[in-house]
């Protein structure tokens, strides 16, 4: 059966290479990464060897070379074992892409080389303080300084935050007009001018290291720029977006699968003693286990369609990827909670990971686009309107 993402068969090699890391090393570990919400550092370390932190990197860097329908699926695949781990992986490939597609970063071959080896972690900090999860306006700005320029953020929610090597970063141009005029620049998290600020500890995917991060008065190099100054929104909006959602929609579809299969298993081999019969005799709880499988199959269609319009770009491209990622996030809502009223106690004591996986899923929902900025989108481009 052809996979529903359109995976050729050697792409398909790289989605059953991730499928067996979720099940082996990602799902080991992922209980107790969300117990104490703590980075996944075995998972990481596992992805780096096998490859995956360079998946979408150009061949000509030593990445795989892969596109968005491969890093759907792959994604998808690693959020069924972990979900943190999913979430730094898909903020990683997102960053990268935006790395891949300078044309004014001097170190941009060195750091794709680095991150093609599984020896560089990147991420990005956009959301700020005060414009929230508006990402695409920062307050920040460059302030020119003798050639080159001086940072100074309040970033917030920067996945990986304690141990991404570098920052995808944004601010405003010198003398920008707007918030739009923004500008997208590389800065090291050992730089001295960076500070990691607390330890997350948040309700679900609790193991992605999302943390404030300040950036007091950094110098950013004319060399450190990823985009040419001013034109960071269309970077933002072109690249990282759509990667982002893509990303980011998988992983929804992921926690939905995990869902489904730990309640499909549930029902099997769970059942009553004085009757002789298991959960999967009650038709409600059947119900339920149809509607969730529905649910996953609908998002992953669409996900699936969309990432053929992506190969393919027409005017309703960028409508589809905001639609896309809205119907997984929202599958992912829809399906745990019907997976945690059909396990019922089970669920709710932590017998079983359906409780991780209905924390996790809570995420997408407020993560940056979120469910209502989504949808706020949608409508003002189905009614002719600009974005912003």
């Amino acid at each position: 059966m052809p996979h529903v993402y359109g995976l050729q068969s050697a792409q398909a090699e790289f989605q059953k290479r991730a499928a067996a890391l979720a099940s082996g090393e990602l799902n080991a570990h992922a209980a107790d990464v969300d117990a104490k919400g703590r980075f996944p550092h075995e998972s990481l370390d596992a992805l780096a060897r096998k490859g995956f932190l360079g998946l979408s990197v150009p061949e000509q860097f030593g990445g795989a070379g892969q596109g968005p329908r491969v890093f759907a699926a792959v994604a998808e695949e690693l959020a069924q074992g972990c979900g943190s781990t999913a979430m730094i992986f898909v903020m990683h490939v997102a960053a990268a892409q935006a790395i891949a597609a300078s044309t004014t970063l001097a170190r941009k071959d060195e750091v794709l080389r680095s991150i093609a080896a599984g020896t560089h972690l990147t991420t990005l900090a956009f959301s700020e303080k005060g414009s929230r999860s508006q990402f695409w306006a920062p307050v920040s700005a460059l302030v020119n300084d003798n050639g080159a320029f001086v940072a100074s953020a309040e970033k917030s929610w920067v996945t990986s935050a304690h141990h991404a090597d570098s920052y995808v970063s944004s601010a405003q141009k010198p003398g920008a007009a707007s918030p739009l005029e923004s500008t997208l620049y590389l800065i090291d998290r050992t730089n001295s001018g960076v500070r990691v600020h607390g330890s997350f500890d948040g309700l679900g995917l609790r193991g992605n290291d999302s943390a404030p991060a300040v950036i007091e008065r950094a110098s950013v190099a004319q060399d450190d720029l990823i985009t040419p100054l001013g034109e960071g929104a269309a970077a933002m909006l072109q690249v990282v977006l759509p990667w982002f959602n893509v990303g980011t929609a998988a992983m929804a579809n992921g926690l939905c699968r995990a869902a489904t299969a730990a309640t499909a298993a549930h029902l099997q081999h769970t059942g009553f003693a004085h009757t002789g019969t298991s959960l999967r005799d009650l038709p409600t709880l059947r119900a339920r286990l149809a509607d969730m499988s529905v649910r996953t199959e609908q998002a992953r269609a669409f996900l699936g369609y969309a990432l053929g319009e992506i190969e393919h770009p027409s005017d309703a491209t960028p409508l589809l990827v905001l639609q896309t990622r809205l119907a997984s996030i929202e599958a992912a809502l829809d399906v745990t909670e019907l997976a945690m009223k059909a396990c019922g106690g089970a669920a709710f004591s932590r017998q079983l990971p359906v409780e991780r996986i209905f924390r996790d899923a809570r995420a997408g929902w407020v993560m940056a686009p979120t469910a209502d900025h989504l949808r706020d989108f949608v409508g003002r481009a189905l009614t002719g309107l600009p974005l912003f």
